[in-house]
Formats: structure tokens, sequence, C-alpha cells
């Protein structure tokens, strides 16, 4: 089977014409069809309307088609099971993420392991891996419930609640510990504060229009001078504070005096690869502000998105009064499975092809940019029967299929912090069930708004919190 299909028409394709794509001549006819018109209209429809996009052009052109996002991207968005498959199985040299993740470099830097690719991606995941260790979780599982009861006890006793903010809170607060190491309640404000403020200026609503501004070339996120480069500078109080913490952890450990750590952060440092050579500074600070805004932003947006949904599902917060934050451990982290199918945090997993290929039988030329699509594969009728309803019963019934409930990505690439990610949302679920009684309220579903790369609640998340009458009710 041939991707070579009609062009699509309008003023941002050309018919048997050929555009730069990635640095490689790519053949439009090629490609799948999709959405035709200018690249910036298709662009922005992407950046402001996400999920709508998605869906309509799913519904239009099926389950793989093409979009323009600019004239040196060409993305093939995908929810094929079999072409995601074998993205997600395929030789990681030549199905490049970090390329596809470029946009990220300004934030992360491009040391990230989210940035790499071939044998120094490797290198760095398994530098990474042994922190997040399954084993390791244990040692985080009373910082998450400390945390988060301590917050919830501060919420108000009755009345609305933005729970975007809290969720970030909180889940700040455990990097801030297990990741960094940062324990004592004044250091711990410190960090919050200049964290937050400038996590919050550099994922305001303008950046938007500089992602879409820039997207189109990764020259462009390198320059010095526009708005990357200001991105950058406002970066800096974060880079200031974490390279005086690895430079203080560093003459610790060539004293010999410091105290006894087992924060990720430390074992970082520790770590040492087949060649027995440690990070340098500039690899911990990408790999610590990766964990930072991976491990702070995302779990908060799910944290967001679970309780908006949950609290307009009345059936679901009553099972979870009932028993769920106490003795039913399934049916929690079904919730939180059903929670990142409905409302995933990103939108989808791209790779760039470094060599014409054939995935699910289709064939690709290289340079194109092959995304499986989030969005659209936990929307699939055939896997998930009334898709846009939230039950999470659906993964008592049946468990999740590992192409196919793919809010972590997949393969070789899937995110490290998936399972410190699950494990902290059912224990800051569990401290809020144990903590407030939240409930169903009348406000109308949430849209979806994007922050940068994440999918928000448009409506920060909130949730009524029952007056203290009604819990004695």
């Amino acid at each position: 089977m041939s991707a070579t299909a009609e062009s699509p028409q309008g003023p941002g394709y050309a018919s048997g014409g050929s555009i730069v794509g990635n640095g490689i001549a790519v053949d439009l006819d090629q490609l799948p069809p999709g959405p035709g018109g200018p690249y910036q209209w298709v662009a922005a429809n992407f950046m402001f309307r996400p999920v709508a996009f998605l869906v309509n052009s799913r519904q239009r052109y099926g389950d793989t088609w093409t979009m323009r996002l600019a004239p040196e991207r060409t993305v093939v968005v995908t929810c094929d099971s079999a072409i995601v498959k074998d993205v997600f199985t395929g030789p990681p040299d030549l199905l490049h993420a970090g390329k596809g993740n470029v946009v990220l470099q300004p934030f992360l830097g491009s040391r990230s392991v989210l940035l790499l690719d071939g044998a120094e991606h490797l290198r760095h995941r398994r530098l990474l891996l042994p922190p997040f260790h399954g084993e390791r979780m244990r040692n985080y599982a009373d910082i998450m419930r400390e945390v988060a009861e301590r917050h919830v006890a501060a919420w108000p006793s009755s009345g609305e609640l933005e729970t975007a903010s809290t969720m970030q809170a909180i889940t700040l607060e455990v990097i801030l510990r297990a990741v960094f190491g940062v324990t004592e309640r004044e250091p711990v404000a410190r960090w919050s504060t200049t964290m937050r403020s400038t996590l919050n200026t550099v994922g305001s609503g303008r950046r938007i229009l500089a992602l879409a501004a820039t997207i189109r070339s990764d020259r462009m996120l390198r320059a010095r001078r526009g708005p990357w480069a200001r991105l950058r500078a406002e970066l800096r109080p974060v880079d200031e504070m974490i390279f005086g913490e690895i430079r203080m952890r560093r003459a610790e450990q060539e004293r010999g005096d410091g105290p006894e750590r087992d924060d990720v952060m430390s074992l970082l440092l520790e770590a040492r690869d087949e060649d027995g050579q440690p990070m340098t500074d500039t690899e911990l600070r990408d790999e610590l502000m990766t964990l930072l805004v991976a491990g702070h932003e995302t779990t908060a947006t799910a944290l967001a998105w679970t309780l908006e949904r949950v609290t307009r599902t009345p059936h679901v917060l009553e099972r979870l009064y009932e028993h769920g934050g106490v003795d039913d451990d399934d049916y929690i982290d079904a919730v939180c499975k059903e929670s990142l199918r409905l409302r995933p945090v990103v939108p989808a997993a791209a790779r760039e092809l470094q060599e014409p290929m054939t995935l699910g039988g289709v064939d690709f030329p290289a340079g194109v940019v092959v995304a499986p699509s989030i969005v659209l594969m936990h929307l699939r009728e055939d896997l998930y029967p009334q898709p846009h309803e939230f039950r999470p019963e659906r993964f008592l019934e049946r468990p999740a299929g590992t192409y196919e409930w793919i809010p972590f990505g997949g393969g070789v690439r899937r995110c490290l912090g998936a399972s410190f990610a699950l494990f902290e949302m059912r224990a800051v679920l569990q401290a809020i069930l144990r903590g407030a009684r939240l409930q169903a309220t009348a406000a109308e579903g949430e849209g979806v708004r994007r922050r940068l790369v994440t999918l928000i609640p448009a409506g920060k998340g909130r949730v009524t919190v029952a007056a203290p009458e009604r819990q004695a009710a």
C-alpha cells in the first residue's frame, strides 16, 4: 500500500510540487491528503483549536493525513493502529524524536533527553532510568502524601475552587523535594516562588504566538534575537538556581562532607555512563529542567483534568467517595487512566524519518515527520466505545493496550516518568478524597486550551467544594 494520494488543494499546497521538509525535499504527492489553505491558517487552527482541528481533519481525511505547519515543517498525523505500532517499535536511529521536539529546545536545552537521538539519547536514558525504577516509588510516596494532604487542608471549606493552580503548587513541591532534594520550608518557598513565576511567564498566552511564528525553522529557535531569545532570558532566574545547586552539590562531593541524600539530583550527580563519565553541568541542568517541566506541569494538568471530569460525572464521584480513596486502588487507577485517555496532556508523539520507510504498510519519504496522535488514538470508537464518555470502568473491563493507550508515548521514547506521574496522581487523589468533599457541579464541562505544548482546561479545572454541613449529611 502506498501513501500516494491526490494532493490537498489550496494556496498552501502545490499539486505535484515539492517543499523543503526538515532540510529534505519532500514531494507532497507522496503524502496522504490533508487540510489545504495557507500554512499559517493550518498552524493557527492546530495551535488555537487543537482538538476540534484534529477531530475534524480525521473526519474529512481519515486516520492518516498531512498538515503543513510551515515552509520547513510537514507533519503526517495518524491514528492508524498499525502505523502507530510501527512508529513506536521501529529502529530509533531512523525515527528521530528529538528533531520532532525541537520546539522545546529553548525551555529544556539541547542536552535534554527529549531533544537527543541515537547513541546520545540512549546514554542519557540509561543514566536517568535508575531514579525512576518502580521500587523507588515507595521512597517518594510519603513525600507525595504529606505535600498533598497539607495543601488540601488549606482549601476553602466550601465554594468554587480552581484546581489548576493548587495542583501546580502540589506537583511543584513534590518535584522540589523528590528530584531536587529541597526540603526545608524557606528554600521550598523561595524555589517555588521563582519557578512558578518564571514558568507562568514563559507559558503565557503570548508565547503561543511566538511558538506559531517560529515553528517554521529550528534556526530561529537558536537566534540571538527575537521571541525565543527573550524567552531564554526570562528562564535565567531558574537556570541560576539550578546551576547554583549543582555547584554546591559538586563541592560537597569533593569535600565529602555533604548530608546523605537520596533525591533524584543526587543520584544523577553520582551516575556514570559505560565509559565511567558523569554528566556535565549543562547536561544536568537540561535533564533537571526536563524533569521539572515534564514532572510538574504535565502531572498538574492531568490532575486538574481528572478533577474536572470526575465532578461532572456524578456516579464516578460517588464511587470514589464510597471506597475509592481507601480500598479500591484498581478503580482509582482506572479513573487516572480514563482521564489521560479522554484528556491527554500532550496531543502527539512525533518522529522524523531519516530514510524512506514503510510504516503500517504505508510508504513515507525521508524528511517527513510522522506523528501518532494521542488525541485521535484515544477517540477511536473501535477501541473505546462511546469514546467521548468519561467511563473509568472500561479499564476494569479490558486492560489498556500498549499501542492504543499512549498518553506517555511508546517504545524506547516512552516517558521516563510515567510510573512517577501515575503514582503521584493516585496519591494526590486519595489525599483529596480523604481531606475534602467535592460535589457534582452544574458548571458546563471545560473546553481544551493550549499552553505551549500542553492541553489544559480552559476554565482552569474549576470544581465545587461542599459545605461542611453537606459533608456531615
